[in-house]
């Protein structure tokens, strides 16, 4: 059975803004902690640390579930999210964003910190004795120098939001037109037995990592 042009550029619009929304929130929240791991020597650093990566190692599927456990409405944010607003993140888009946040997290934090520990302490340490605080070390010296850090966090948070399914499809859900992202639609098109509409898909999503790594490959 043929679909129509919109049903076939949903899922890739969706996609577009489910990467688009979550890789500059992941973004932000990326650059936050590794600049603060960056700077601090604490007890419980390294258990700190392991945390923020282990959505790297974990199954996505694993990490859906206990998206769905925190976000459901029987889970504790869910309850405070359903109180606030009157409605629940599950099976909506933004349940696709904040899947997509968490999962490239790992890579974004990892991409700053590297960054972040790049810029020599000496230079630091001479706009310290300057005067200068460190809002003006991170806007004036910092991130002038991790420029190219910044550019790849950013890029790779992106793509991996961009191919995101097992934890996407556990809170998300697959629904055409609301939360079908590229991937999800990928597995629809493949267990209805549409496999040249899979293809199509696949190329798509194949171009768009292509290009994501590609610039993210020129920006170090």
């Amino acid at each position: 059975m043929e679909i129509s042009w919109q049903e076939f550029y949903s899922p890739i619009w969706i996609s577009l803004k489910v990467s688009l929304l979550s890789s500059l929130i992941v973004f932000v929240i990326g650059t936050w902690a590794a600049w603060w791991m960056a700077d601090k020597t604490f007890r419980g650093q390294s258990l700190v640390e392991t945390v923020f990566i282990l959505p790297l190692v974990l199954p996505p599927s694993a990490v859906g579930f206990v998206l769905l456990m925190l976000l459901g409405r029987n889970g504790w944010l869910g309850q405070v999210i359903q109180a606030w607003f009157h409605s629940s993140l599950i099976f909506t888009w933004w349940a696709a964003v904040i899947a997509s946040v968490v999962v490239s997290f790992p890579l974004v934090y990892q991409t700053m910190k590297l960054g972040f520990v790049s810029v020599e302490r000496e230079i630091l340490e001479a706009a310290r004795c300057q005067g200068a605080g460190e809002w003006q070390l991170l806007r004036y010296i910092r991130f002038p120098l991790m420029l190219n850090s910044l550019k790849a966090g950013y890029i790779l948070g992106f793509a991996r939001g961009l191919g995101e399914f097992g934890a996407t499809i556990m809170i998300a859900g697959n629904i055409p037109g609301r939360t079908q992202t590229i991937p999800t639609a990928i597995f629809g098109a493949v267990d209805s037995g549409k496999i040249s509409l899979a293809w199509t898909w696949s190329a798509v999503i194949i171009w768009l990592s292509f290009l994501m790594l590609w610039l993210a490959r020129r920006s170090k």
